[in-house]
C-alpha cells in the first residue's frame, strides 16, 4: 500500500456537506483514510470569489498507482457536482480534490505533478497539512511541511512589516 495526501476543497453548494462526502468516497473508491486534518476555512486564492473556501487534507493508504487515483479523485470531482469549463484556471467550485504527495515520488507527466507544484504557496494547504504531517519532507524541496509554512507565514508578514523597529 501507499500512501497518498490530498486536499480536498469546495466553496459553492453544501460545502461542508461536500467534504463529508468526498471523505466518505474516497474511503470507498480510493482507500483507507488514516488521518484527516480538521476543516480549514479561507479566501478564495487566484481569483476573487465572495464565498470562502472549506478545505480538508487526508493522508489515504491506497493500492491505486497515481495515474489511477487522480481519475478516481476526478471522478469523485463530477459525482459532487464539479463541472470544468474552459476558461480561467481558478474559480468557485463544489468540489476540487488535488493530490499534494504520494509516498516520496516524484512525477512530472502531461496529466500529473506529483508532488503539487504550487504547496509551498498556498497556506490553506500548508495548515492542515501541518496539522497532520508535520515532520513530512517534501521530496522535492527537501524542507519539513512545519518549515515551508514558517517561511510562507513569514513571507507574508516579515519582520517589521507593522511599522515597529526589530
Amino acid at each position: 500500500m501507499s500512501k497518498a495526501v490530498l486536499i480536498t476543497g469546495g466553496n459553492l453548494g453544501s460545502v461542508a456537506e461536500n467534504l463529508e462526502a468526498a471523505r466518505e468516497a474516497i474511503s470507498r473508491e480510493v482507500g483507507v483514510v488514516e488521518r484527516c486534518s480538521s476543516v480549514l476555512e479561507s479566501e478564495a486564492w487566484g481569483f476573487e470569489a465572495e464565498e470562502r473556501f472549506l478545505n480538508q487534507v487526508l493522508v489515504v493508504a491506497t493500492a491505486l498507482p497515481p495515474e489511477q487515483l487522480l481519475e478516481r479523485c476526478l471522478q469523485i470531482e463530477r459525482q459532487l457536482g464539479r463541472v470544468r469549463r474552459p476558461g480561467p484556471r481558478y474559480g468557485s467550485r463544489t468540489m476540487d480534490i488535488d493530490l499534494l504527495f504520494y509516498d516520496d515520488r516524484v512525477v512530472d507527466s502531461d496529466r500529473l505533478t506529483i508532488p503539487h507544484p504550487r504547496i509551498a504557496e498556498r497556506d490553506f494547504v500548508l495548515a492542515p497539512l501541518e496539522e497532520v504531517l508535520p515532520d513530512y519532507v517534501h521530496p522535492v524541496l527537501k524542507k519539513t511541511i512545519r518549515q515551508l509554512r514558517r517561511e510562507l507565514l513569514q513571507a507574508a508578514n516579515p519582520p517589521g512589516a507593522d511599522g515597529m523597529k526589530n
